[in-house]
């Protein structure tokens, strides 16, 4: 089992994100944007940040950066439509972060992140 903070803007992504990241035993935190996120990881600790790249406010990858500021062991994954923008180098995201392209299926999401827990 692994505590993750989850970042997404789309509301029912999020319930539908938390509820099968539920079911399959991990703890989930989550909030519709970056800055309550970002809040929350400044008082309590996680094992994986899972976030969208495009949201309102402070985007996912800003905040994965802040987060890693906070707690350089902590695990990131976005999960976006918009991959070329967390991969290309400019963006300055987190060089451990990993990234799933939306759609993807939710199985796909739970092994990946069950794959980088368990590392």
């Amino acid at each position: 089992m692994a505590r993750i903070l989850l970042a997404e803007d789309d509301e029912s992504l999020r319930r539908f994100l938390a509820a099968a990241l539920v079911k399959a035993g991990h703890e989930v935190t989550d909030f519709g944007d970056g800055e309550q996120a970002h809040a929350c990881l400044t008082r309590t600790s996680f094992d994986l940040l899972l976030t969208d790249i495009v949201m309102p406010g402070l985007d996912g990858i800003e905040l994965a950066k802040r987060a890693a500021e906070l707690d350089s062991g902590l695990k990131i994954m976005f999960i976006t439509g918009f991959a070329a923008v967390a991969l290309h180098p400019s963006s300055n995201a987190p060089k451990h972060a990993r990234v799933l392209s939306k759609p993807f299926h939710l199985r796909e999401i739970v092994q990946e992140i069950d794959r980088m827990v368990a590392a």
